[in-house]
């Protein structure tokens, strides 16, 4: 949920649990944060040297891929999966390193913190008043064979925190007026326990056995189960970021498929790209869910087409804008689009941070 709770420290414990078994085991990077119990659990284990990265004017130590590549060992201890790779070095992001070791056949043991997924990164920053830059996919902690939850109660981390555990004495202050307020820790807690639960459903989902019917057994390769699948209406833009990760969640949440439709007005060249659509590709294929472009000025008619093409069953969009001009005398578009796709859920996702704040 959060730093200091021990991921590091488990994640070495994991190492020597596993060297004990007889496997061939090795720490491929190593961030102790200056924290003495996390450097005495390290000690045993074989740790392949850094290489050093010149980075501007300063040369900083990181993880040396092809070296640990070479020693070839059965499993390798990669600690900050989230982290971004000084430039100049293979790939961008470390996640992207540990996807090499994987198809070398090396098995990896890694760490994050949940405020690291890419899916959750409005409802952080809504929450802490912090963005999060350094993200990685969802679907990375996906493939996970397995996934562990090291559970802390926010007294107990704050605890750890006063007593010099977590930061340098300089440090904790400030993070005790930041990111480690209770109200915080409780709130990044329970996504947490969320996030593993739903991480434990969906594989329990995915090797389900076949449902048995009242008078055979049903295979699901055989008979049409119904399926959702979910549309979301997109436009280039920070609001659409937080609807497509709002969207992906709920696609998790419901096994379903994802498409993102953007109607752009007629005359639109995509070769023309804007930051703000480079933006909302990159974001589309982090996450993994397919971009539909189209051209037109019918929004209505085009949304009722693709829907219908990609068979979507549940339709998620930002809050219409404010009707001006000759606009007011049509249908509101919210009216328009249920008469375009009877049957077909609606949800429309709004900012939660303009929601007006109750009576005291």
């Amino acid at each position: 949920m959060a730093p200091g709770v021990g991921k590091t420290y488990r994640m070495l414990q994991e190492g020597h649990a596993e060297a004990k078994a007889g496997r061939d085991v090795v720490i491929g990077y190593l961030e102790p944060h200056d924290r003495p119990e996390t450097a005495a659990q390290a000690e045993g284990l074989e740790m392949i040297p850094r290489q050093m990265v010149e980075y501007g004017s300063a040369t900083l130590p990181d993880m040396d891929l092809e070296a640990i590549l070479r020693r070839r060992p059965e499993i390798a201890l990669v600690d900050e999966l989230a982290h971004s790779n000084a430039q100049g070095m293979k790939y961008s992001k470390r996640y992207m390193d540990v996807e090499d070791l994987l198809d070398a056949g090396i098995d990896v043991i890694s760490t994050v913190n949940v405020q690291h997924l890419e899916s959750l990164n409005d409802q952080i920053a809504d929450l802490t008043g912090v963005r999060v830059r350094e993200t990685l996919p969802d679907a990375v902690i996906g493939k996970a064979e397995e996934v562990v939850l090291i559970d802390l109660t926010p007294e107990d981390l704050i605890a750890r925190l006063q007593e010099g555990k977590v930061y340098s004495q300089d440090r904790i202050g400030a993070a005790l007026n930041s990111f480690f307020k209770v109200e915080y820790l409780s709130t990044l807690r329970e996504i947490a326990l969320r996030q593993v639960a739903e991480e434990v459903e969906s594989k329990r989902l995915s090797v389900a056995e076949p449902v048995r019917d009242r008078d055979h057994l049903c295979d699901p390769a055989k008979s049409k189960a119904f399926a959702e699948h979910l549309l979301a209406l997109v436009t280039p833009g920070p609001a659409s970021q937080r609807l497509i990760r709002r969207a992906w969640r709920s696609a998790q949440r419901l096994g379903a498929g994802l498409d993102l439709l953007w109607v752009a007005p007629a005359g639109t060249a995509e070769a023309e790209e804007t930051p703000e659509v480079a933006a909302m590709k990159r974001l589309a294929a982090v996450l993994g869910a397919r971009l539909i472009v189209e051209t037109g000025d019918d929004f209505v008619r085009t949304v009722k087409r693709v829907a219908a093409e990609r068979g979507a069953t549940y339709i998620l969009m930002g809050p219409p804008h404010p009707r001006t001009g000759t606009d007011r005398f049509r249908p509101p578009l919210i009216d328009a689009l249920l008469d375009a796709v009877p049957g077909v859920d609606i949800r429309i996702v709004t900012d939660p941070n303009k929601r007006e704040a109750g009576p005291a």
